[in-house]
Parts: structure tokens; C-alpha cells; sequence
């Protein structure tokens, strides 16, 4: 008898032996969760059960913390937001109805824990990961996306997270052969042990593809194929992702999953055929929790129950113990539901692809899950218990003791914004800007991505949004778009949430795309710090509201807590994913100007308020305090139409919104964009908006959009933001033969120098 054997903790002996003490805290539950679990059992649990009750009712599985709040988003919505909604929250993500029988599905999520430890690996499993949550609606991926987040950018462990952390995401990507179209990349002290890594992915099908992960049907058999299971990720959930780094607990590190992207690429063909021949009853992918996840997630959502033997897993590595088994979250595994008349198609179909699998177990009518090993029952529980009914705590929260001198920190009040720069120092300043970490260009790491294979990428970096076709015939498709305002969210999280909700949903509009959808991936500290959560309740409560407001449903998302290390947390970075629908992808608007646009007239909707507390030109002068620019969503909604119904009808032959900073960042990212210059007057608008021309370009005022107007369509334009009342103003016009951003009057900054400048600075530190 093996020593496996000889220890088998199964359901039988836990019954005689009660007092045996197992490592509960070890595996990252509390005291009285442990407590819990004995009473939902009626006796002590297996090694086995409690495996999987701390994976399942870990933080990063169960939302325990979060989920009172995140109950928001399903109450704070209307009829007319759920029109299109055809899959929402609590699926393996959310599908939208764009038209003509087309259906999307989005989802962003996080891999920040794994990624700062095996930077590398920790990225490239989170777009897998995220990938198969895709794959297990019946879609087809077609997209990613990443908004990253390190810490200072002359740190030396951030050339490690860096350099691990981009290969990672661009190596799985483009081994699948999916475009990366868009994201972000923030640097910031902050997130100096721990950073973020969030990654996005999209899908497409036809309305009658769309699956639902569930295991119904009394005598249908349980398969799990895909790759075999090792001990890669174990613990992952319950420990790696959902408590804060600690450097005297090495506990607190288990192996980071492994990911072999090319097995994935086999995974997403064989499991579209599967759906193409109606092969498979349910899906479910394996990710965080791995079998746990799948086995008690699938039974939960089903109508019965499920008998599974372990000892059937094909394994990598022959001395897992059980419990080691149902945790590891081995990567490029999903789990199915097959009928016994599907099987023969289903075995034919796993040898075309020479994918391997085996058969775990049958659905059964119990309504418990049953797992044996060896011929003994080592996991007897109700499903429901694990996957859905875990812990709830309503966290003590409160505005922190220092939020209000934090506002009161006025930047225009501090030394450094009482110095403004004038005259001719502008262009310095501008070109100072665009040089800074957050501002510069990002070529060092998109151009490791692949953004243009499958050849339906319409738009993609550096341009305010993605766009990806997803019918050749009509031209219809999406656009995707990622925003975070951590700065903001700091200074005033309920502001902030809704100033990035507001960015996101004005980059898809600026690209031509009516907004539909929202996913989002909520980063913070850790939950049993009272301040901590209280900037997530402030956060949540801002998506929410501005979701209404907007008229735009969250779809599903991620909550990533424990990003803290020693005490110190990160900003509080809720970033929003927005996606919109655009008829004919064709039509699309750049962010930029091209030289056949010489002499359009340049407009800027929007007015402009002394708006720089948190702003890019604070941060580039050492300061955050203040509060955020205010949002109007009423505004921002008209503006999106407008901005919609301007690229559809031909108004425009380039958009870029105002955001991080403001005018200046806009003006000179237009003129970068195809390397062509502008003549631009301030005067006028600085005096109409009561502003000197340092505020008019440096403030982040919301709300605003810059726009390049053929001379033929000035009258249409002006006549459109007339109408609908919306503030507008025309600061220059396109100038194709002068090389410069050209500030009339004040200065004029060449575009070789502000290439220069702009484009150096993530070579100069990562080479």
C-alpha cells in the first residue's frame, strides 16, 4: 500500500475522528470558517473537503468581502440597459447582442499576485486564463487586451516585472494567435510590490452558439481534457491571491501556474467543435480552485448531483496527494457534460485534435457531490455549499482620518503649481510632459504584441480604442477601450470610479462605437482595512450610479483585494472595459490627424475649469492631494452620441478625448500620431472659459474631445453641437506642411523633438 493509501483521510474516518487537527489556516481560512465548514458537514472535514472549501471560499473565488457591494450592479439597472444583455453577471462572462445575430462576450480579470512573483508565467496564465473563460461561452476569442500597472519606473525590481511581465502577456498572445488591440501602462511607487497585471479578452458567436457552464442530466458523463494535472498553482486562490505579501511568510509564495500556449491554441479548436456539433451538454473552464472550481461550480448549476473518481485525473506528477489534485490549477484544462450518445463524436473529436482526456464521473440525481479515490468517498458535500454559499462579511469601513486634508491639498496652492510656466516655457513643459513615464510612448511594449493577425483589426494602440471586425460581410464589430484613474480614485474614489467609467466610455465613442457594455476589474488593498474598503464601497458605489446614469450595464468582472504589502496598499484602481458597437467598422475615426487632412479645422467640444489636483502635470511635480475634476455623465452621454453620430455621418475625420494630460497630451498625441503638425490658438477659448493658456492645456476637465473638421462639413458640425447645446470651439486648423505643434503667439514645439523625447523613455530604461 502506497503512503497516499495509508493516509487517506476519507469521509468515514473523519466521522470517527473529529478532534484531528488539519491545517485550516495554512490553507487560508479563518477560524470561524473552519467552525463553518463542521456545521454545513455535520463532522470535521476530509483533507480533501477542506482543500476545496479553501480554494472556494477563498477571497479571489467566493468575493466574500466584496459581493454586498458588488450587488449594486444587478439592483441599479433598467429594462432598457438589459435589452441586449443576453448573458449577465455570474456566468463565466457576460454576452452582449451587437445585431444581425451576432453576439460578444468580454471579460477583464486579474493575475497581479502571481505575476509579481513569476512575472513571466503569472502574465502569460492570465491571458490564458481569461481566454477560456471565453472559450466556455460557445465563442470564438478574437481579441486581448492588458492594462498593466509597476511600480517606479527607476526601481531596479521593475525592469524584472517589466520585462517578465510584457514577454509573458505577448508570448501567450500572439502564440494563439490573438491581436492585442489596446490597454494601458502605469507607473507608479504604489504598485512597487505589486503590480498590476489585468488582462481583457473578446469573443464572438452567432445567438444560437451561446453556452452555459452547468452539469444536468442523470447519467451524463464528466470529462476532464485539455492538459494533465500537475502541481503548478497549487494553493493559488486560497493563499497566493487572497492575502497580502508578506516576506516572513514564504508560505504565502506556492508555485505560480505554467502555461503552454500552444496546447491552448488546440483547446480553442477542439472546444468549437464540440459546440459546432452540439457535442457537449456544459462547459466549464479550469482556472482558479481547478477541479474544485469545476466539479462544484458545474453541479451547483445544475439540477442534480455528481459522482466523480479522482484517481481517473491524468497526471503530470504521480505523487499529488487528493487534495493537491482538486487544487491545482494546472493550466489548459476544461471540464464537459456528455451525454452517452455524444460520446463516440466526442472521443472522435479528441483524437482529431490529439487532445487527451478522461472520464471523472456521471451527473447523478443526489444533489451532492461525491468524490472517490481508490474505491473510498473522500469529498460528501451539497455543491452549493462550496461554489455559491460560502462566507459573507459586511467589513467595517470608514472614510480615512486623512481624506480630508488630502483634499484640502490644493495643487494650485502648493508651491509647485503656484509656478506656472508661460510664454515660450509652454512648449518646454509640453515636451517635459509627454517624456514622463505615464505619458510617453508605449512602441517598447505594444510593438512585442501582435495587433494585427486574424487580419480583422480596424483600430488598435496608440489610438483611443480597439477596433476588431466581427462580420466580413456588413463590416459590423466592436470597440474596446480600458481606463483607470488610481490618482483620482485616491483623492475621491466614488469620483474617480465614474471619472474612469467616463474615459472608457468616451474613448469607444471617440472611435465611432455606441458604448453597450461594461466589464471591470477592481483593484485594492486589503478589505480588513477599514479605509481600504471603504475607498472599494466608495468605488462600487460610483460604477454603479454612473452605469445608470450612462445607461450602460456591467456585464461581469473581476475583484482583485489584497494588493498591500507591509502594510502599504495600492491606489484604488478600479479600471472599467468598455465596450461599444459600431455598424461598419470602415468607418471607424483615428485618434490622430494624416497628412490628407491639411487645413481641416480643429475643434475642441467641452469647456476647461482650473481642474489639476491629481492631473499628470501634479503627478510630474511630486504632488497628489486636492480633489478629482468633477464628472457631469449627463454631459459625457451627449457628448458619446455626438461623437457617435459625427463619425457615422462623415463630420470627422479624427477624434482623441481629453484625459490624463489634457489638451496638451491630446494636441501633441494627434500630431504624433501620423506625424503631422498643427497651428493652434488658445486665446480665444482661454478667455471664453476664463483660464490662463497653462490651465487650458494642462487641466483634466472632463468631458471634452478634440476633433479634425473637413472645411466642407464646418457648418454641419457647428450646427450639431448647437442643437444640442454642447460648448464648442475652434482652436486651429491641421497644417501638413509645418512640422510643429505650433501654439500660436506663445510658442511652437518642433515634432522631431517631441518624438524624440516622447518616444525615448521606455527604451532608456528597459532597453
Amino acid at each position: 500500500m502506497s503512503e497516499q493509501q495509508f493516509n487517506l483521510d476519507t469521509v468515514d474516518h473523519a466521522r470517527t475522528t473529529p478532534d484531528t487537527d488539519l491545517p485550516w489556516a495554512e490553507l487560508g481560512l479563518k477560524e470561524n470558517e473552519f467552525e463553518d465548514i463542521k456545521k454545513i458537514l455535520g463532522r470535521r472535514p476530509t483533507a480533501a473537503e477542506l482543500a476545496m472549501y479553501s480554494v472556494m471560499w477563498s477571497e479571489h473565488c467566493s468575493y466574500k468581502s466584496s459581493k454586498v457591494h458588488l450587488k449594486q450592479f444587478g439592483a441599479k439597472v433598467t429594462d432598457e440597459m438589459k435589452k441586449d444583455l443576453m448573458v449577465g453577471i455570474g456566468e463565466n462572462a457576460g454576452v452582449t447582442d451587437i445585431g444581425n445575430g451576432w453576439a460578444v462576450t468580454f471579460k477583464i480579470e486579474s493575475h497581479n499576485h502571481p505575476s509579481y512573483v513569476e512575472p513571466y508565467q503569472g502574465a502569460a496564465t492570465g491571458v490564458g486564463g481569461i481566454v477560456r473563460d471565453i472559450i466556455s461561452m460557445g465563442a470564438r476569442p478574437v481579441a486581448v487586451m492588458d492594462p498593466l500597472r509597476f511600480g517606479a519606473i527607476d526601481h531596479p525590481d521593475t525592469q524584472r516585472v517589466v520585462h517578465g511581465v510584457v514577454a509573458g502577456v505577448g508570448g501567450y498572445g500572439n502564440s494563439l494567435g490573438l491581436p492585442n488591440i489596446g490597454g494601458e501602462v502605469e507607473f507608479d511607487a504604489c504598485y512597487q510590490a505589486n503590480p498590476l497585471v489585468n488582462a481583457l479578452a473578446v469573443g464572438v458567436m452567432r445567438h444560437e452558439d451561446i453556452r452555459l457552464a452547468n452539469a444536468s442530466g442523470v447519467g451524463n458523463k464528466v470529462i476532464l481534457f485539455g492538459a494533465r494535472t500537475g502541481g503548478d498553482g497549487i494553493g493559488g486562490a486560497s493563499v497566493l491571491a487572497s492575502e497580502s505579501f508578506d516576506d516572513a511568510k514564504p508560505s504565502k509564495r506556492p508555485a505560480v501556474q505554467v502555461g503552454d500556449p500552444f496546447a491552448e491554441k488546440v483547446l480553442i479548436e477542439c472546444c468549437l467543435e464540440l459546440f459546432k456539433d452540439s457535442v457537449v451538454e456544459g462547459i466549464q473552464d479550469l482556472g482558479a480552485a481547478g477541479i474544485s472550481c469545476a466539479t462544484s461550480e458545474l453541479a451547483s448549476n445544475g439540477d442534480g448531483g455528481m459522482h466523480v473518481d479522482l484517481t481517473k485525473v491524468l497526471l503530470r506528477d504521480s505523487t499529488l496527494t487528493p487534495g493537491e489534485i482538486l487544487m491545482s490549477e494546472s493550466q489548459e484544462r476544461m471540464m464537459a457534460v456528455v451525454t452517452p450518445a455524444n460520446m463516440a463524436r466526442f472521443e472522435e473529436i479528441m483524437d482529431k485534435w490529439d487532445v487527451e482526456y478522461s472520464v471523472l464521473g456521471d451527473v447523478t440525481d443526489s444533489g451532492r457531490l461525491v468524490i472517490e479515490w481508490d474505491g473510498e468517498v473522500i469529498v460528501d458535500v451539497d455543491p452549493k455549499t462550496v461554489a455559491h454559499d460560502g462566507p459573507t462579511y459586511e467589513r467595517p469601513y470608514s472614510r480615512p482620518a486623512g481624506q480630508d486634508a488630502t483634499q484640502a491639498d490644493r495643487f494650485s496652492e502648493s508651491e509647485a503649481g503656484r509656478h506656472r510656466p508661460a510664454g515660450a516655457d509652454l512648449a518646454h513643459a509640453i515636451v517635459e510632459l509627454m517624456a514622463s513615464p505615464n505619458l510617453c510612448s508605449k512602441e517598447w511594449v505594444t510593438d512585442q504584441y501582435d495587433r494585427y493577425v486574424q487580419g480583422n483589426t480596424a483600430l488598435s494602440q496608440p489610438d483611443d480604442a480597439g477596433v476588431v471586425r466581427v462580420d466580413e460581410e456588413t463590416g459590423l464589430g466592436v470597440a474596446l477601450a480600458t481606463d483607470a484613474n488610481p490618482r483620482y480614485a485616491y483623492l475621491d474614489p466614488y469620483e474617480g470610479a465614474k471619472a474612469s467609467l467616463a474615459e472608457a466610455y468616451r474613448n469607444v465613442a471617440t472611435a465611432g462605437a455606441r458604448p453597450v457594455a461594461v466589464s471591470d476589474c477592481l483593484n485594492f488593498g486589503s478589505p480588513e482595512d477599514p479605509d481600504v474598503m471603504w475607498q472599494f464601497a466608495e468605488a462600487v458605489r460610483g460604477l454603479a450610479d454612473g452605469c445608470m446614469k450612462l445607461g450602460v450595464p456591467v456585464t461581469g468582472g473581476n475583484v482583485s483585494l489584497y494588493n498591500q504589502t507591509g502594510g502599504q496598499a495600492i491606489n484604488p484602481t478600479p479600471v472599467v472595459a468598455m465596450m461599444g458597437v459600431m455598424d461598419d467598422v470602415t468607418r471607424r475615426t483615428p485618434s490622430g490627424w494624416a497628412p490628407t487632412e491639411d487645413g481641416n479645422a480643429i475643434y475642441l467640444l467641452g469647456t476647461t475649469a482650473d481642474e489639476l489636483d491629481g492631473s499628470e502635470w501634479a503627478r510630474l511635480k511630486g504632488h497628489l492631494g486636492g480633489r478629482p475634476p468633477r464628472v457631469d455623465l449627463a454631459q459625457e452621454k451627449l457628448l458619446g452620441d455626438m461623437l457617435v453620430n459625427m463619425s457615422r455621418d462623415g463630420m470627422i475625420d479624427a477624434a482623441h478625448d481629453l484625459s490624463q494630460g489634457g489638451l496638451a497630451a491630446t494636441l501633441a498625441d494627434a500630431c504624433l500620431r501620423f506625424g503631422v503638425g498643427a497651428r493652434i490658438g488658445l486665446g480665444e477659448v482661454a478667455e471664453r472659459d476664463d483660464v490662463d493658456e497653462f490651465t487650458l492645456l494642462f487641466s483634466e476637465s472632463q468631458g471634452r474631445a478634440v476633433c479634425s473638421v473637413p472645411r466642407t462639413e464646418e457648418v454641419r458640425f457647428k450646427d450639431m453641437c448647437t442643437a444640442r447645446g454642447y460648448a464648442f470651439a475652434r482652436i486651429g486648423v491641421v497644417d501638413a506642411v509645418n512640422d510643429a505643434l505650433d501654439l500660436q503667439g506663445i510658442a511652437s514645439v518642433p515634432l522631431a523633438e517631441l518624438r524624440e523625447a516622447w518616444s525615448g523613455t521606455l527604451p532608456k530604461y528597459f532597453g
